[in-house]
């Protein structure tokens, strides 16, 4: 009987040693299972996605000049229906946010069609209410407001920089969602896009930019300073959208490493917020120009031309 339950101990101690595994057991499983892994990847073929393939100049601006008629049928919608729209761009630096906005707006009317691209505030507007500064740009009846940043600075820069305290950035995740939540009720539409790089894109951006010097201008101290901060600007990013992403006012991630596939996604989702019908004005017969009436030109040389060099 000893020897027998001698034996059952055995066996249970056993058992419970495999079922219970050291650190050291644990540390050794979990590397072989990382091995294994690594070499079934390593034996996987790699397939090739439609963002890894670069789309060619031609495919790219015929798909853009289609999405600029739609654009303009968006901005007649919105003006005839006395809609009021807001879309915000944010983003890392060189995410790619200024050129998208630039592709918007290039067949559009600047009457309908704004961009706001605030500067450091003022010692005056530091003073005011957070959103003070933004509200004044805010769009009336038929109006579209393009936004390259906006008050979601304080949730990125100003947190990370410490151009914020504690307590203002806290406020600001607290009053932000009811803020957008406001204006929604209002009746504008709000719509948010926040622009996604990587590491490695944004570092060539960045180079490209140090090297042309008709770019040289788009690099700030900050944005320098960006970079040497990596961790912490994603962190902040998680922590915005994780209080921000709301209902009403949902955050929209457009991939950027690809910047022509970023601005044609990114306006092609725009496209679809609105429902929109086609009024485009009828083709426009040019009336007859003016008969002759004895008007005399006066003489050229009393008027002072720009010299043509080209």
């Amino acid at each position: 009987m000893a020897k027998k339950k001698s034996s059952e101990k055995k066996a249970v101690k056993e058992e419970s040693q495999l079922k219970v595994p050291n650190n050291q057991q644990k540390t050794n499983v979990l590397e072989n299972k990382q091995i294994a892994i690594q070499s079934d990847k390593a034996s996987m073929p790699v397939e090739k996605t439609k963002s890894d393939t670069p789309i060619d100049k031609k495919s790219y601006f015929s798909e853009l000049a289609r999405l600029h008629v739609e654009l303009v049928k968006l901005q007649e919608w919105i003006r005839n229906k006395g809609l009021k729209l807001v879309v915000i761009f944010e983003g890392r630096d060189a995410a790619g946010k200024g050129g998208t906005i630039k592709r918007i707006t290039e067949c559009l009317n600047p009457r309908i069609c704004r961009v706001v691209a605030l500067p450091s505030p003022t010692e005056r507007e530091k003073t005011q209410w957070y959103f003070q500064r933004y509200v004044q740009h805010l769009p009336a009846a038929g109006e579209m407001v393009l936004f390259d940043r906006s008050w979601y600075n304080r949730a990125g820069v100003e947190r990370v920089m410490g151009f914020c305290t504690e307590e203002e950035y806290r406020e600001f995740l607290r009053s932000c969602p009811e803020f957008e939540r406001m204006l929604v009720r209002s009746g504008i539409v709000l719509v948010k896009y926040w622009f996604s790089v990587s590491d490695e894109e944004q570092e060539r951006r960045f180079q490209d930019r140090i090297d042309d010097p008709t770019k040289r201008w788009k690099l700030s101290p900050m944005d320098l300073g960006s970079r040497t901060k990596w961790i912490e600007y994603s962190i902040a990013k998680d922590e915005m959208f994780k209080y921000t992403d709301i209902k009403q006012a949902p955050w929209y991630v457009v991939n950027s490493d690809d910047k022509k596939r970023a601005r044609l996604n990114c306006i092609s989702h725009l496209l679809t917020i609105i429902p929109y019908e086609d009024l485009t004005p009828e083709p426009i017969m040019l009336p007859p120009r003016q008969d002759d009436l004895g008007y005399v030109r006066p003489p050229m040389t009393d008027q002072t031309f720009v010299p043509e060099k080209y």
